[in-house]
């Protein structure tokens, strides 16, 4: 049945430049807004006020964007995981920003490689350390060299100096503005990453170096009013199959900033704590261990990273990369239970259980 006025060429079209989201929403709109309409379904009325209700949402979220590429200028941020996939495109671009860096990964002959790279692209200093943050030891040493390197008044934006004394920390002349905590141990997905060695290696990695860090640093952050900067993953609010070690770390992260976020707030710390749920990461290693397990794509690096920058300098509580994992999130709360089917979309079930 045609629409009065309107021919079958001319709707078809209409409908294939709206997409059928956008179709039901305009076709609906009449019953739901005009007066002289027939009574609309009262049913099909909530369904079109909820997803009016949600693209306003996410419109708001992400139109709303005040980022100031030249308040990262000379600021001084220690950043852990440096030296491939995410970790080093965030090295990148904070060295294009003209930002003070101090880098730590596991293989130092890669952060030398991203050290170079990033004297080349204009960072004003550059200092890198080889930590393998399975060591317990190994947080204090990294946060101490940090502090010794990025000397407070050398180019760096300092803030007021006083001595916080609810936390310990570690002590030195320099200081943090940033601190990104992006380091990963991952083991390949499957049924043996269930073993309690493995799992205690994972939970030492990451979380218990996380929380070092955040204590070791929080002084200095809280003196010069900084920023700690989380780059967690979808599997920290959203659980999935054959990861259970590496996503009970993931939601411990979650649950230790959340609580922490309040502690600031309800003692007037203004120490900023921003959580990047991030999807697959772009490097070799992340790929490899879900290999023939997960059919899911890694997010592209430089693009992930900028996204992560930005959240930091806005001081957002919250970056979702991609966008649609905010959305992923919410169903989670909706839907705590997904049928098996769903969870089959993303899983080659039999390589995994063979694993």
């Amino acid at each position: 049945m045609e629409e009065r006025g309107q021919g079958p060429e001319h709707l078809h079209q209409t409908r294939a430049s709206l997409g059928e989201w956008g179709w039901l929403w305009a076709r609906s709109l009449p019953a739901v807004l005009s007066p002289a309409a027939e009574p609309a379904d009262p049913g099909w009325a909530m369904k079109v006020l909820l997803l009016t209700g949600l693209g306003a949402l996410f419109f708001s979220y992400y139109w709303d964007d005040n980022f100031d590429p030249a308040s990262l200028q000379g600021a001084r941020v220690l950043l852990t995981g440096a030296s491939a996939g995410v970790g080093e495109e965030l090295a990148y671009h904070y060295a294009r920003l003209g930002s003070h860096l101090v880098l730590t990964a596991h293989t130092e002959a890669l952060l030398q490689k991203v050290v170079g790279n990033c004297r080349k692209l204009g960072a004003p200093k550059v200092f890198f350390i080889a930590a393998d943050m399975a060591s317990p030891e190994v947080p204090e040493r990294v946060v101490q060299f940090a502090l010794d390197k990025l000397v407070q008044g050398d180019g760096a934006r300092g803030g007021a100096s006083r001595t916080s004394s609810w936390l310990m920390g570690v002590s030195g002349p320099g200081g943090l503005d940033y601190l990104v905590l992006n380091h990963l141990g991952a083991t390949p997905a499957g049924t043996r990453s269930r073993s309690v060695q493995a799992t205690r290696w994972l939970l030492q990695v990451n979380l218990l170096s996380y929380v070092q860090l955040t204590s070791l640093a929080l002084p200095s952050l809280t003196d010069s009013k900084g920023s700690l900067v989380v780059v967690s993953s979808l599997l920290g609010p959203v659980p999935t199959s054959f990861s259970s070690p590496y996503s009970a770390a993931k939601f411990a992260l979650d649950g230790f900033f959340g609580s922490l976020r309040r502690e600031l707030d309800v003692q007037d710390v203004n120490v900023a704590i921003t959580m990047c749920v991030l999807g697959l990461r772009d490097r070799a290693s992340t790929a490899e261990g879900v290999r023939g397990v997960s059919r899911a794509k890694a997010a592209p690096g430089p693009k992930a990273a900028l996204a992560v920058i930005r959240g930091g300098a806005t001081r957002a509580p919250g970056v979702f990369y991609p966008w649609r994992f905010h959305l992923l999130c919410l169903l989670r709360g909706w839907l705590p239970h997904p049928r098996a089917w769903f969870i089959r979309q993303e899983l080659n079930v039999t390589a995994a259980a063979a694993a």
